[in-house]
């Protein structure tokens, strides 16, 4: 399902207000990441195959019962070796999405790691993120308040806004809620630096 890898990292800081939101989706391999994808684009469940580059989908999402909203979705690989063009990819979005696999217990060190490491390039400053605990139709899957701890969220930037979502790709639970809260903390972080640009007018 990935395209080939291209240095093409996307920009769409020259649309006009809020035509479309640009947000990256990125996490370890094998978290469900493109499932996700899919589940929002197309409704559902789609088993995909590992992401060799990147997959990009325009999703239109009713947020809080007003109008659709425009989200331009790239889905980033999870391999160890394509982690690091991860930032190419969220030099400029408005929005991150950190997926995790909510049942493998055992690469959460790794997750937090990489999350980490992510939000702290100072091109990413800032910027929301949405943590999606994914495949919590599954018995063995940690509930929120352990993803949360686990991946130490309150050790992230304070200046980072963000959101621990519940999720699952199978049955489409928690994607509404959380791209909700993203939105949410999007237009937030607009409205926080449009002030602070006037002040320093």
């Amino acid at each position: 399902m990935g395209n080939q890898l291209t240095e093409m990292a996307p920009n769409t800081s020259f649309l006009p207000g809020f035509q479309s939101l640009h947000v990256v989706v990125i996490g370890l391999d094998s978290a469900g990441k493109t499932s996700l994808l899919y589940r929002l684009k197309l409704k559902e469940f789609v088993k995909t195959i590992p992401t060799k580059g990147f997959n990009t989908e325009k999703i239109k999402v009713a947020v809080g019962g007003s109008r659709a909203i425009s989200f331009q979705v790239w889905d980033v690989g999870g391999q160890e070796k394509l982690r690091p063009l991860w930032k190419s990819y969220t030099r400029r979005t408005d929005g991150m999405v950190f997926v995790v696999d909510s049942t493998e217990v055992e690469r959460m060190e790794e997750a937090k790691v990489e999350l980490h490491k992510i939000t702290r390039t100072s091109e990413n400053h800032g910027v929301p993120v949405l943590v999606l605990a994914n495949k919590q139709d599954l018995d063995s899957a940690l509930s929120v308040g352990e993803v949360e701890k686990v991946l130490s969220v309150h050790e992230l930037n304070g200046s980072t806004l963000r959101h621990v979502q519940c999720c699952s790709a199978v049955d489409g639970q928690g994607l509404q809620t959380g791209l909700e809260k993203l939105y949410e903390m999007i237009l937030k972080r607009k409205k926080m630096v449009k002030h602070s640009k006037s002040r320093k007018r």
